[in-house]
């Protein structure tokens, strides 16, 4: 979805990402890069107690890996804007396979050779519930710079 200058897009179209399994790795690694040991996602007899009745993958673990699943070309891409409005509705639990949906909600032309654009991001899981929700905004590149 990110292969492609500025004014190609439009508001309103969406791209739907390939599927990512979450798996146990994934949540070690991510608590040993972020520091992030809370035992809901670490230690499996606390999680039991827990309203999941299990681990859960840590929030800013399933974003990071929904902006993995991103199509991004090096040359449109000039630089990750911002993200607002992000909130974890779902727990993604390990064996969760999710996927990313964009859809375009807003272009910004920045004069500069470069525009923001503005996407809804949803991160979903092989159920169809809805475990992410943000807004995106990309720095984008013309196809010709000003």
């Amino acid at each position: 979805m990110l292969n492609k200058p500025f004014e190609h897009f439009q508001i309103g179209e969406s791209w739907i990402s390939r599927g990512r399994t979450v798996t146990e790795s994934d949540i070690v690694n991510f608590a040993g890069v972020s520091g992030d040991f809370f035992p809901l996602h670490t230690d499996s007899e606390y999680a039991k107690n827990t309203i999941f009745k299990q681990r859960i993958a840590h929030g800013l673990l399933v974003l990071s890996i929904g902006t993995g699943l991103l199509e991004m070309a090096p040359g449109t891409v000039a630089a990750f804007y911002g993200i607002e409005k992000l909130r974890f509705i779902k727990p993604v639990f390990i064996g969760d396979t999710i996927h990313l949906k964009l859809t375009v909600t807003d272009l910004k032309d920045k004069g500069n050779g470069t525009g923001v654009v503005t996407f809804q991001q949803e991160i979903i899981k092989q159920t169809g519930e809805i475990a992410v929700i943000a807004e995106y905004k990309f720095l984008m590149n013309k196809k010709e710079r000003e």
